[in-house]
């Protein structure tokens, strides 16, 4: 459904949705509004467990151990403000966390008396052992939790969560992981990662309508999560499967169909053999990555191992980089993003199912003619 004038290297903002999904929403619109109580009043419940069990084989958990969100961020956000923090705990992280979440976390911390402490993960990055070595130095008796993405956002790096959510559980930590970027780029397996709580979007990598998120909690840890809203789930009368979907799935009248397009999204991803199509993007990504870093004789920011769908490389933008990015995009008709990190400044390239090397070689036309 993408702009054909425009060539598309941003996947990774925003997604993009196939037409057959698309219209699976545009369906589920309509039955809403055909007959409004019905839907929401006695249909939808069905419909999201659906969803939620579809989910949950996709990604490997219980479904009634997930509830559905609009964006990782307010699904971080609802675990973030409940959480009993008390002044002076320590919540580890690493500096190349995802901006809006940084300051979730500074504003909590603020309110009480927490220290975020953004551990440096230093580049260029070569390999699983420096990387925890490097955040490993931030842990201290103090520590209460661990936030770390699976996939960073500034940076594009795929981090070991895996490893680092066993060094929490050994020592008693609570491990957060923003996963954003995982579902459908990479195979997510919540089993494997055996981490307290993840968050992921759907509406990324997995090409589902935007608006579809999920948050993933243990069983044992769901009692202490507060709905952002207090609705009719709180302390509900008609009492579901647990507390934790009454006080998440309903927090006021919306429409939820977005949510319930999850089993058409991935209907849609087996029909055509994802793991077939990400592999086929991770190796254009690849040799997109060394072809730019070429031009701009620069040296990747990171070893292979680390590097799924998406890139980061580092690119030199004089001036400000918001008014950069929409005079690139209006000159050379190209949707990619040039991102501030630290003091520093990336191109991030995006490679998805409908991109081709004929886009990136554009790209590449594009950065040779800045050169002069």
């Amino acid at each position: 459904m993408l702009d054909p004038g425009i060539i598309y290297l941003n996947h990774g903002s925003y997604g993009a949705c196939p037409k057959p999904v698309f219209d699976a929403l545009v369906k589920y619109q309509k039955q809403l509004e055909f007959e409004p109580v019905k839907h929401l009043a006695y249909d939808i419940y069905q419909y999201l467990e659906n969803s939620r069990r579809s989910l949950s084989d996709y990604i490997n958990c219980h479904m009634d151990d997930i509830v559905f969100s609009p964006n990782p961020s307010t699904a971080l956000n609802t675990v973030i403000r409940s959480l009993n923090l008390k002044e002076g705990d320590e919540i580890l992280t690493t500096d190349h966390e995802y901006g809006a979440l940084d300051k979730t976390w500074k504003f909590i911390c603020k309110k009480r008396g927490a220290k975020y402490i953004q551990q440096t993960i230093p580049l260029p990055l070569n390999s699983k052992e420096e990387f925890i070595e490097h955040f490993c130095k931030g842990l201290t008796d103090k520590t209460k939790i661990i936030f770390i993405s699976h996939i960073t956002s500034p940076t594009a790096l795929i981090f070991p969560v895996k490893e680092i959510c066993e060094i929490a559980k050994n020592r008693g930590i609570l491990s957060i992981v923003d996963g954003a970027h995982a579902p459908a780029q990479i195979k997510l397996d919540l089993q494997d990662v055996n981490s307290d709580i993840y968050v992921g979007a759907c509406h990324k990598w997995m090409c589902s309508p935007k608006g579809v998120s999920f948050l993933h909690v243990k069983k044992e840890l769901q009692s202490m999560i507060d709905p952002l809203v207090i609705s009719w789930g709180y302390e509900s009368e008609n009492k579901g499967n647990s507390q934790f979907l009454d006080y998440h799935q309903w927090q006021g009248t919306k429409d939820m169909s977005a949510f319930i397009t999850v089993p058409d999204t991935i209907n849609f991803l087996n029909e055509y053999n994802w793991p077939d199509v990400t592999k086929r993007c991770h190796d254009i990504n690849l040799w997109a990555r060394d072809q730019i870093n070429d031009i701009l004789k620069k040296e990747p920011i990171a070893s292979d191992e680390f590097t799924g769908q998406m890139s980061s490389i580092f690119y030199d933008v004089k001036g400000d980089v918001l008014d950069f990015n929409i005079k690139f995009y209006l000159k050379y008709k190209i949707q990619i993003p040039f991102i501030s990190w630290k003091d520093k400044t990336f191109i991030r390239i995006s490679i998805q199912a409908y991109n081709s090397k004929e886009d990136v070689l554009k790209l590449l036309e594009a950065l040779d003619d800045l050169k002069h």
